[in-house]
């Protein structure tokens, strides 16, 4: 497999994670609930556990909201000749609770997809006990 090849299924797995499907097949979904994800893929059986996500996509939508929030209250706040808080409050407090809801799936199928296709898969718990000879 030549080097665009690779890109293309890159570009495919990543575009199907932000769907929330399957990043290997994009036949199923990724979520058996609004975050939860499925321990394999019911189409293709590719095995979703070893690929988690972890804190990352919450780090990402925080992120990206707060890049698209703030500067949007600093224009209002100039060009508003200063609004009262409430209307701050009553503008920018849904539009980042919806911005977060709408993101923040989206953006951890994507993370999801982003591990599968570079094949970094969580360690295995290690089944043995503590052993303080070691």
């Amino acid at each position: 497999m030549d080097e665009h090849d690779q890109s293309t299924e890159f570009w495919t797995a990543l575009r199907r994670g932000w769907r929330g499907r399957c990043p290997r097949c994009g036949a199923a979904n990724l979520f058996s609930g609004f975050l939860k994800m499925r321990s394999h893929c019911p189409a293709c059986e590719l095995s979703l556990e070893p690929y988690r996500a972890d804190d990352a996509p919450a780090y990402f939508t925080i992120f990206i909201v707060g890049h698209i929030v703030v500067p949007l209250v600093l224009v209002v706040e100039r060009l508003g000749n200063q609004p009262p808080l409430w209307f701050h409050a009553v503008l920018w407090l849904p539009l980042s609770v919806i911005l977060a809801l709408c993101l923040l799936p989206r953006i951890k199928g994507t993370v999801i997809a982003l591990l599968w296709a570079h094949r970094i898969a969580a360690p295995k718990p290690s089944t043995g006990g503590f052993d303080p000879t070691t």
